[in-house]
């Protein structure tokens, strides 16, 4: 066992300690604030504070994770020897020169999401308010590479310590916003599409286009979730997940109506093939019931409870947007990521306990972040088919080094083979292979 001597526990430190050296390092812990106990204890520990305690590893402290309010904070970073920190320390005889664990809460927490900042038209905190993306480091997993620097200094300094090697892992998400282009929309919204097809965007090729496929000439282009559930067979060893949306038709949510017999086939045989999730609507954020709703629709329709979502249009507002989740019997949560660049929101890869900071208390949903999306490969930053490949092997290479996890974002519709989004099929190929555990 790991003895960690600290000054005080709160409930900040304690969550961090665990996620720090439970969840990333794999090893057992405890936790003590009796200096003479720590002294004494024969075997690995390590200590955080203000001062060492013997021979100890050290890592010292910042105010961060003993205090219990939400207060302005302007944590500094620097890249020493290639490495990104915050929160660094100064002083004689150092084993790190920044207090990793604040620096690990301060990401992992979102604390600056609870801090005053700009939102987009979608109520939503893009990267560019972020401190990652200011200082550069936001594609960069800086919590797990700074857990494998613990490691290693707890190696050398206790070989006989058990820490675990996390391994590299792969997992796809899929949105399903709009199952069909054309098909199984209903009278109205058919005759409204080739209503703007003929008259607003006169596209004569578009109309021929959605005649053929409604007189089932031509497969829908938007119908490929056959063939992704194909394609998962070049990365054995990933994890496939499927987030339907059954919101009510409105602005932001255009999905096939619940009732439909064709839409609940399709849900149906998803969930034979992958892990079952909720797309929750536009309107949830404001109205939670909604949530509450499209939950209901979806085990109604696999006959299972649902623990997994991911909010439309990642409209992620801490801490309300993951109360309503809790609220809702969610238990995991896939939205922490962002729409407007690729990288770790959080500094992290792997999955962790979501702690609610107006609270300051963990809490029971755990949050799996995601690195990339295909929309913000191709629509926010204009990349091409071959320039987005680049940007995931990029993240790919970062995650294998610390044994992370590569968590992406396709949509079924980008996968058409249409002329807007030429290359990116065989691009989504050579991900899964370049991906694949």
């Amino acid at each position: 066992m790991l003895l960690i001597h600290v000054p005080k526990l709160t409930n900040r430190l304690g969550y961090t300690l665990n996620v720090v050296f439970q969840r990333l390092l794999r090893t057992e812990i405890g936790i003590t604030t009796d200096e003479e106990y720590f002294l004494g204890h024969e075997g690995a520990k390590v200590c955080y504070g203000h001062k060492r305690l013997g021979d100890s590893l050290f890592i010292k402290s910042h105010a961060l994770l003993f205090q219990t309010s939400i207060e302005d904070q302007e944590p500094r970073a620097e890249c020493r020897d290639g490495q990104w920190i915050l929160f660094p320390t100064y002083g004689r005889d150092l084993d790190f020169g920044f207090d990793l664990l604040a620096a690990t809460f301060y990401l992992i927490s979102r604390y600056e999401e609870y801090l005053p900042h700009r939102e987009d038209a979608h109520g939503r905190f893009l990267a560019e308010e972020s401190l990652a993306w200011r200082a550069g480091f936001l594609e960069e997993p800086v919590v797990e590479q700074w857990a494998q620097m613990l490691r290693r200094r707890l190696q050398e300094r206790y070989p006989d310590l058990p820490l675990a090697a996390p391994g590299y892992r792969f997992v796809q998400t899929v949105d399903i916003d709009a199952a069909w282009c054309y098909l199984h929309k209903g009278l109205f919204r058919t005759l409204m599409g080739l209503g703007r097809d003929l008259f607003v965007r006169r596209d004569p090729g578009e109309v021929r286009r959605r005649i053929r496929v409604l007189l089932r000439r031509e497969a829908d282009p938007y119908d490929t979730c056959d063939y992704i559930i194909e394609s998962q067979k070049r990365a054995p060893g990933s994890h496939l997940l499927f987030f339907v949306l059954l919101a009510d038709y409105g602005q932001f949510d255009k999905p096939a109506s619940y009732l439909n017999p064709h839409m609940r086939e399709l849900v149906q045989h998803l969930d034979d093939y992958a892990k079952m999730g909720i797309h929750p609507g536009y309107q949830s954020l404001e109205v939670p019931a909604r949530a509450d709703a499209e939950i209901k629709r979806l085990e109604a329709i696999i006959h299972r409870t649902i623990v997994r979502a991911r909010f439309h249009f990642l409209r992620l507002r801490l801490p309300r947007s993951y109360r309503i989740l809790l609220h809702a019997g969610i238990r995991h949560d896939y939205t922490m990521g962002y729409p407007d660049a690729p990288g770790f929101r959080a500094g992290i890869s792997v999955q962790y306990p979501f702690y609610d900071l107006e609270r300051d208390m963990e809490t029971e949903l755990t949050i799996h972040p995601f690195c990339v999306m295909d929309t913000t490969l191709h629509e926010s930053l204009g990349l091409s088919a071959q320039e987005g490949l680049q940007r995931c092997r990029k993240l790919v290479e970062s995650l294998r080094a610390v044994g992370g996890t590569f968590c992406c974002v396709v949509h079924n519709q980008y996968l058409a083979d249409r002329p807007e989004w030429h290359g990116w099929r065989d691009a989504y190929g050579q991900m899964l292979d370049m991906a694949k555990p």
